[in-house]
């Protein structure tokens, strides 16, 4: 049931693949509570997805944009002011991408060339995106920006590889940007830390199946699904939360807070 949280608000939303995304369900939840967006992603993955089908679906305009290219957001949020008629009042990032997990290169045996592309696309590139919109002065005042992130970037789960590294660094990067665009616009910027999702980026982790069972039995209210993920989004994007910024925000049924459950413990016991 919508409640017009963001009625009359412009925003941005990256990395919709398809209907697995979390970022998907975000543009839908963020449509129907009345805001309008610009949808934007890699060239490369536009081809692989459905955005289009999405941008129907919403009423949404598609801005392709490498998060790594600088001239191309500097093009995305100049686009996204002129196609929305005004500044952006939110801004999702939900990218992320490691060469090295996709090809199977362990944590002690990296090829240092794709750590550096996974730094860049799941980290700097919210560095980028932010500075891009400083510079075009894009950002509406009171406005909000949201990244995903995952509390491998606090503890080890050694699948995960580099994309552990690359998520500290994104959470880092928020906290500094937070800082400096609360002090100039009062525009907050937080991470959310997700549960484990069966979506296209989450199910390419080698073991992630055996990982989501894992995080489901340890968590009291179990794994969070994606869509609750989006709602949660939406709720710092709107105005009921003006005053949380620099945060990371566990969004994990409580995963990040139990140290054992029954449940897992019966696995080691007779």
């Amino acid at each position: 049931m919508a409640h017009g949280l963001l009625k009359g608000k412009r925003g941005i939303i990256t990395g919709a693949l398809n209907d697995q995304s979390i970022a998907w369900k975000v543009a839908e939840e963020a449509h129907a509570e009345g805001a309008s967006f610009v949808l934007s992603n890699a060239p490369v993955a536009m081809r692989m997805g459905e955005i289009k089908k999405l941008a129907e679906v919403t009423g949404a305009e598609v801005v392709p944009a490498d998060a790594t290219n600088d001239a191309d957001l500097e093009k995305l949020f100049g686009e996204a002011q002129q196609k929305l008629g005004g500044k952006v009042d939110f801004v999702l990032h939900s990218i992320g991408m490691s060469p090295n997990v996709r090809k199977g290169r362990t944590y002690d045996d990296l090829n240092y060339d794709w750590y550096k592309q996974t730094l860049d696309v799941s980290a700097m590139s919210l560095h980028r995106m932010l500075q891009a919109a400083r510079g075009a002065d894009a950002l509406a005042e009171g406005g909000s920006v949201v990244a995903l992130t995952y509390i491998a970037a606090q503890r080890v789960f050694p699948d995960y590889g580099d994309m552990a590294d690359a998520k500290a660094l994104l959470e880092s990067i928020t906290r500094s940007w937070g800082y400096r665009l609360g002090r100039e616009k009062r525009v907050r910027v937080n991470t959310i830390s997700q549960s484990p999702t069966m979506t296209t980026a989450g199910s390419g982790i080698k073991g992630f199946d055996g990982f989501f069972g894992f995080a489901e039995a340890m968590s009291p209210l179990g794994n969070a699904p994606a869509l609750d993920c989006a709602r949660y989004c939406i709720t710092l994007f709107s105005d009921m939360t003006r005053y949380v910024t620099m945060q990371n925000l566990y969004h994990d049924g409580g995963f990040s807070t139990t140290g054992v459950t029954p449940e897992v413990m019966a696995k080691f016991t007779g």
